[in-house]
C-alpha cells in the first residue's frame, strides 16, 4: 500500500480565516479517504501575528506533524519568508501573484480577480484542491456545512474559480493515490473527544474559568449543552469553579473542571477538599508553558509532578495522559468511572497540542456504552447510615442528599464515620487509613503502559501524553531501516506498577526518554518508582511540539 504522506502549510495573519479554510481543507481530505494530523500555531492576538495551520495527510493512517512542507499556501508575504526553507524539493507555494516572487515551484495566483480580499483564503484552497486532484464536489458539500448555506454562495463561486483557474495551467504534481468507497470517519480534535467523552460518562455539570488551552473543552460542552442536558458555568475564577463543581458532585451532579497551569494552581486546596469529603470530580490540565503566564498559546509536558503531588495531606488520585484522539475519549470515561467508584480527585493531563490536533478516527460506538450513576440505593444501606464508614477496601457508602430519610453529612474536616468533624486523635489514623486503602483499588485497575516494538531491542524509547505518535513513527522507521527500535508508552501516569513495564526497560540495550519538558518527568518518575534510572533523554521546551524530525535529529547528534 502507499505510505506517502504529503504536508500542507496554511500560513498568514490572525483574521485571515486560515483556521476555516483549514477545517474545511481537512474535512474534504477525511471525507476523500485520507488520514489526516493537523498541527496549529498561533499566537495571543485576535489580529495580526503570525499563525499556521498544518495538515500532514497520507493513505496510511497518520501518526504525527511533518516540519518539512510540501504544499505551502501563503496568505501573506511573511508566511513565504518564515517557511520557504522548509520547503521539500518537490514542493510547491501558493500565494498572491501581485508579490512577483521568483522562489522555485511558485504558483502565483491573480487573487484581485476572485473578488475581495475576504475570498482570497477560499480561492487559494481552491487551486490547493485541484493540485492534489481532490474532488471538488465534496469540498462543495464540506465549504457549505461548515459556513452554511448564505454565506457559502459567493465561495462555492469563487472555490469553483480556483479550480478552473489551476486547470488553464501547466502546473505538474504528483498527487496522493484516489481511494474509491472511502469509509465514513470522524474529524475531530483532543478536547472535543475530551468533552464528548464526558457527556457519554454521564457529566451533568461543568464549571470553568477560561484559560488557553482549556477553554475548548467548555466550548465544546457548551454546544451541546440543551441537546445533553449538562449544565457549563463560568465562574469568576478558579477557584470558585472548582468548589462549584464539588458542590454539585456532591448533590449528584457528575461534574468535570477544565483548566490550564496556571489555574489549576488556584483550585489545589479544593483538590484536598474534594480528598477529604470524597467527592467525585474530574479534572483536566491542559498543559502549557510556565512559569507564570509562560507561552499562552505554545505546548509542553511540565506539569505531571505538580498534578502528582497537587492538594496538602496524603490521598489517593489517578492522572492520565491521553496520547490520541481516541484516547482522550476513552480515557475520559475511565476518569469518571473511577472519580464515582473511589469517591475523589481524579487528573486527565492534555496539551496545547493535543487540545488543537484534529485527526481522523472511526466512528465510537456510543450505543454500547454505560454512564454511571451517581451514590447507592438507600433501600440497600446498612442501618445506621454512615457517610463514612470504615470499609476493608476503604470505599464507603455514598448517599445524595435529600434523596432519602438518610442524612448525609460532608466536612473539610477530619470526621467520624457519621461525617461529623472530630478531634480525636485516635479516630484520625483510621479515616487516613481508610482513604488511602482505595489507593490498592485504583492500583488494580493501572492501564498497562502500550509497548509497540520487539523485546530485548536496541533502543527503547519511553514516552507518555501527546509524543506518543511522533515517537511511534520514528520506532517504525527505525525498525524498517534495521535498527531494532521500540516505544513504551505511558497513558495512565499514575499510578505507576513496575511489574507492567520493568522488564521491558531491563531488556533494552538503550532506553531513551522523549519528552515535552527540561527535566524529564517521566525518567524522573520511573526512576524514583523502580531505581532504574534512564540517562539519556530528548527533551523540548520550545513551545513547539515533539516531530519525528525532531527526534531524528537528536538521535543523529548522539
Amino acid at each position: 500500500m502507499d505510505n506517502r504522506c504529503i504536508n500542507i502549510l496554511i500560513g498568514g495573519e490572525a483574521g485571515q480565516g486560515l483556521q476555516t479554510i483549514g477545517f474545511i481543507f481537512s474535512k474534504g481530505l477525511v471525507r476523500s479517504g485520507y488520514s489526516i494530523h493537523v498541527h496549529q500555531t498561533y499566537e495571543s492576538r485576535v489580529r495580526g501575528g503570525h499563525n499556521t495551520y498544518s495538515i500532514r495527510a497520507g493513505v496510511q493512517k497518520v501518526l504525527a506533524p511533518q516540519e518539512e512542507i510540501d504544499l505551502l499556501i501563503a496568505l501573506n508575504e511573511e508566511t513565504i519568508d518564515r517557511h520557504k526553507e522548509d520547503l521539500s524539493s518537490k514542493g510547491f507555494i501558493i500565494g498572491n501573484a501581485d508579490l512577483n516572487r521568483k522562489e522555485k515551484n511558485w504558483i502565483g495566483v491573480p487573487f484581485k480577480t476572485f473578488g475581495d480580499e475576504i475570498y482570497w483564503n477560499t480561492a487559494a484552497i481552491g487551486v490547493a484542491g485541484g493540485l492534489l486532484g481532490l474532488d471538488r464536489r465534496i469540498l462543495n458539500k464540506v465549504l457549505g456545512e461548515v459556513l452554511g448555506e448564505e454565506k457559502a454562495l459567493k465561495n462555492l463561486s469563487v472555490l469553483e474559480a480556483g479550480y478552473q483557474w489551476l486547470a488553464s495551467q501547466s502546473f505538474k504534481w504528483d498527487p496522493l493515490p484516489f481511494i474509491s468507497n472511502p469509509s465514513p470517519r470522524f474529524l475531530m480534535n483532543g478536547h472535543e473527544a475530551v468533552a464528548l467523552g464526558a457527556i457519554s460518562s454521564g457529566l451533568k455539570f461543568c464549571a470553568f474559568y477560561p484559560m488557553s488551552p482549556s477553554t475548548s473543552i467548555a466550548q465544546t460542552l457548551i454546544d451541546w449543552s440543551r441537546e445533553m442536558d449538562v449544565v457549563v458555568v463560568q465562574a469568576e475564577d478558579e477557584i470558585a469553579a472548582i468548589n462549584m463543581a464539588i458542590g454539585a458532585s456532591y448533590a449528584g451532579a457528575p461534574s468535570m473542571v477544565p483548566t490550564s497551569g496556571g489555574g489549576f494552581a488556584l483550585m489545589v486546596e479544593a483538590v484536598s477538599l474534594a480528598a477529604i469529603s470524597e467527592t467525585p470530580v474530574v479534572i483536566v490540565i491542559a498543559q502549557r508553558p510556565g512559569p507564570a503566564t509562560g507561552l499562552a498559546t505554545r505546548t509542553e509536558q511540565g506539569e505531571l509532578l505538580f498534578v502528582l503531588h497537587a492538594g496538602h495531606g496524603e490521598f489517593p488520585r489517578a492522572i492520565f495522559a491521553p496520547g490520541s484522539i481516541e484516547e482522550c475519549f476513552y480515557l475520559t470515561r475511565k476518569a469518571f468511572e473511577l472519580s464515582e467508584k473511589y469517591q475523589g480527585p481524579m487528573f486527565i493531563l492534555t496539551d496545547h497540542f493535543i487540545a488543537d490536533s484534529y485527526r481522523d478516527i472511526e466512528p465510537i460506538p456510543v450505543e454500547t456504552l454505560s454512564s454511571i450513576r451517581p451514590g447507592l440505593d438507600p433501600n440497600e444501606i446498612e442501618s445506621p447510615y454512615l457517610r463514612y464508614r470504615i470499609t476493608e477496601s476503604g470505599i464507603s457508602p455514598r448517599l445524595l442528599p435529600g434523596l432519602s430519610k438518610h442524612l448525609v453529612v460532608a466536612d473539610s474536616h477530619e470526621h467520624t464515620e457519621d461525617g461529623h468533624m472530630t478531634e480525636n486523635l485516635s479516630i484520625r489514623p483510621k479515616m487516613v487509613d481508610k482513604r488511602l486503602r482505595k489507593g490498592q483499588g485504583l492500583r488494580s485497575e493501572v492501564i498497562p503502559p502500550t509497548f509497540i516494538g520487539e523485546p530485548e531491542s536496541e533502543i527503547l524509547f519511553v514516552c507518555w501524553g501527546s509524543s506518543r505518535g511522533s515517537v511511534e513513527e520514528v520506532a517504525t522507521l527505525l525498525s524498517s531501516s534495521g535498527t531494532k527500535a521500540s516505544m513504551l508508552h505511558f497513558s495512565q501516569v499514575w499510578p505507576m506498577i513496575p511489574e507492567q513495564f520493568l522488564h521491558y526497560l531491563e531488556e533494552a540495550k538503550q532506553v531513551i526518554s522523549v519528552e515535552s519538558n527540561a527535566t524529564g518527568q517521566i525518567a524522573h518518575l520511573i526512576r524514583r518508582e523502580t531505581g532504574f534510572l534512564i540517562k539519556k533523554r530528548i527533551l523540548r521546551y520550545d513551545g513547539l511540539p515533539i516531530t519525528p524530525q525532531y527526534i531524528m535529529r537528536h538521535l543523529k547528534e548522539r
